[in-house]
């Protein structure tokens, strides 16, 4: 199972799209021109770039608060994920859950959650649901290495495995657990060893190489899919820029880092359509031109929109709004 060309330009362009739309978002920070809270994905483009060709629509995503590519990935409008970091009410919960806790169901995205690791009983209740339903979507929950080192994480995996619960978990391994190397905080030195005791499948990948997880990644939803249970994926890469915006460095070695960014997922897959013949460079440059067009008219529309009224204040947050306490 490989990647065909159709497919790789369109990881392509999911990929060129993410790191466009995170560099809009890394200048308006940095300049002042609006604040919120924001995790980096650089480096992390490959893993939502090819999850979003293996996933349908109506196959379930719960994810971390490193999340912006994961929510490019699944397909939820770019004017409305902007729109909910800068608390617009065009965003996907209208400007009240933030950027931290984005959902939009519509695409398939339940769920985003600060909390490390919270995301992970959700995945198992979705695909609980679905097993009882007889349906045949899949429930992915992508978060870090180091939520592999949460009590509830482990729980969660192991009722998965009991159940033959249709569960992807996507281990996106960055390295760090915040600032704390793997070294640090764990003897495990392959994380996805954690699955055998359960008896669940457990495969490492490399997670900057789009070719390499388009068939891990379609053999474990394949697998869910069709009755097999849960796989746990962990697809490698590294974190090139802070654990948030503005964040320090210094605990990253340098050579490491450098390493890193020269082989980093989107230039080094630009490399490969060119030299595979798939792509010419005009056409990756319009590709790339088309993702910076889109990325900074969704960003227009967000910041145009206003802010959520004083009638959206309990509007979401009671089940029945007559009865809203007074």
């Amino acid at each position: 199972m490989k990647l065909d060309k159709d497919r790789a330009l369109a990881v392509y362009e999911r990929m060129v799209l993410i790191r466009v739309a995170e560099d809009r978002i890394l200048r308006g920070l940095g300049s002042g021109e609006f604040q919120f809270t924001y995790y980096p994905v650089r480096g992390h483009e490959a893993i939502a770039g090819t999850l979003g060709e293996v996933l349908r629509t109506e196959d379930y995503l719960t994810t971390t608060y490193r999340c912006f590519h994961d929510i490019v990935g699944k397909g939820t409008p770019l004017e409305e994920i902007f729109g909910e970091q800068l608390g617009r009410i065009t965003g996907t919960s209208k400007g009240k859950g933030g950027p931290m806790h984005i959902s939009d169901p519509r695409s398939g995205l339940m769920a985003t959650t600060g909390v490390v690791g919270g995301g992970v009983p959700i995945a198992i209740g979705l695909g609980l649901a679905a097993q009882l339903d007889g349906s045949d979507r899949v429930s992915v929950v992508s978060f870090g290495d180091g939520a592999t080192s949460i009590g509830a994480v482990h729980e969660a995996m192991n009722l998965a495995a009991l159940w033959d619960l249709p569960v992807v978990f996507l281990c996106q391994n960055n390295q760090f657990g915040e600032h704390t190397p793997i070294a640090g905080y764990t003897k495990t030195t392959r994380l996805a060893d954690r699955s055998a005791p359960l008896g669940m499948v457990g495969v490492t990948v490399d997670g900057t190489d789009p070719n390499a997880l388009y068939p891990v990644l379609c053999n474990a939803v394949e697998r869910a899919r069709h009755g097999g249970g849960p796989t746990f994926v962990e697809a490698t890469t590294y974190r090139l820029l802070g654990h948030y915006f503005g964040a320090d460095q210094s605990y990253q070695p340098p050579d490491e880092l450098r390493a890193a960014e020269a082989s980093e997922p989107v230039g080094k897959f630009r490399r490969w359509l060119l030299e595979q013949g798939w792509a010419s460079e005009g056409a990756l440059r319009a590709a790339d031109a088309d993702a910076l067009a889109r990325s900074d008219a969704a960003m227009d529309v967000a910041k145009a929109s206003a802010p959520p009224g004083i009638e959206e204040l309990q509007v979401d947050v009671f089940s029945n709004i007559l009865e809203v306490p007074r």
